[in-house]
């Protein structure tokens, strides 16, 4: 009987490693398939991080130009119409640039260096940089329903919600009258003589304008509106955290409040266009700023981070119209 040869397979002898040489081309594959890979996610982490900078630059300019520009368009905004003769009887209104009649006249005031305006300059304002101050007065309009001069008091057609102590202007087609809520509760409000800084000179708000025994004048229903006072002041400031961010002072009640609007903000320079002119100036080259009918806002903005050893600066460009002086 035949035995059956079971196959043993391939000899031993026929069996081998790899070479030193095989070896060492592997490796060189493995780290130049590895090095690739690397350099394509670093390249990738990079354009998503300047990506990522760039939106929230960008973000932060939309918000800043958004809340300048509405200001912006609103200045010289009164309810009633443009031009009025204006009464003014806070105390020492020329000491405080929110009260400045003058302040108030011209509505747009551009700054290179300080405000030449009465009033303290922004503590923290970084140097080199422009700034603006606005004034208006067309939010949160209610009309007069009656004016009682022996009390000094408005009766508004609706719960106003204003606070003892806001600046007010009330107009009609005759005149214009600021003074400083005495006290303000459900739709009526007072203006009596004196009250919390800067008060009132009087409680007489007609022409010509007397502190001493004062002019009463009688708004009469239902031709006569009132609004609050709104005054604000845009500049760059350092924001304590070693950088600099854009800020706006506002006009809260009778004293001003100072807001960190948008981080990382390098610069601000303004420029204007005047009736008549057809280029945009700086602040020293307006003669007229009652004749001023449009802004245009430079921000130079910084990205929280680095991109490339390096922080991303982008320069952001926006125009306002003045639509109050457009009309």
């Amino acid at each position: 009987m035949k035995r059956s040869r079971i196959s043993a397979g391939p000899s031993r002898r026929h069996a081998r490693g790899v070479t030193l040489v095989e070896l060492m081309v592997g490796l060189l594959l493995g780290l130049m398939v590895t090095g690739a890979a690397i350099a394509m996610f670093v390249s990738n982490r990079m354009t998503y991080q300047a990506t990522e900078t760039l939106g929230r630059v960008q973000e932060n300019a939309r918000i800043a130009f958004e809340l300048m520009a509405r200001d912006l368009r609103e200045a010289a905004g009164n309810p009633c119409v443009n031009n009025l003769p204006l009464v003014n009887v806070l105390n020492s209104p020329g000491s405080n640039w929110f009260t400045d009649i003058n302040g108030w006249n011209t509505a747009l005031l551009g700054a290179e260096g300080d405000f030449p305006a009465a009033g303290a300059q922004p503590a923290n304002r970084v140097a080199g940089t422009d700034a603006v101050q606005i004034m208006s007065a067309a939010d949160k309009v209610f009309t007069v329903s009656a004016h009682d001069i022996t009390s000094h008091t408005f009766t508004l057609n609706a719960n106003h919600g204003f606070s003892s102590g806001d600046l007010i202007l009330v107009c009609n087609a005759r005149q214009a009258s600021i003074f400083q809520s005495s006290a303000a509760s459900g739709n009526t409000i007072r203006h009596v003589s004196g009250g919390t800084a800067p008060g009132n000179c009087t409680g007489e708000l007609g022409l010509p304008q007397n502190c001493t025994a004062g002019t009463p004048f009688a708004y009469a229903a239902p031709n006569t509106v009132l609004a609050r006072l709104h005054a604000t002041r845009w500049y760059v400031g350092t924001n304590g955290r070693g950088g600099s961010s854009l800020y706006q002072s506002r006009l809260q009640g009778g004293a001003v409040v100072n807001e960190e609007i948008a981080e990382n903000v390098l610069g601000l320079q303004m420029t204007y266009l005047q009736a008549g002119q057809n280029s945009y100036l700086p602040a020293s080259g307006i003669t007229d700023w009652g004749r001023v009918l449009s802004a245009r806002i430079h921000l130079q903005m910084q990205g929280v981070e680095q991109v490339g050893g390096s922080p991303v600066v982008r320069d952001m460009i926006y125009i306002a119209a003045l639509r109050n002086r457009n009309t």
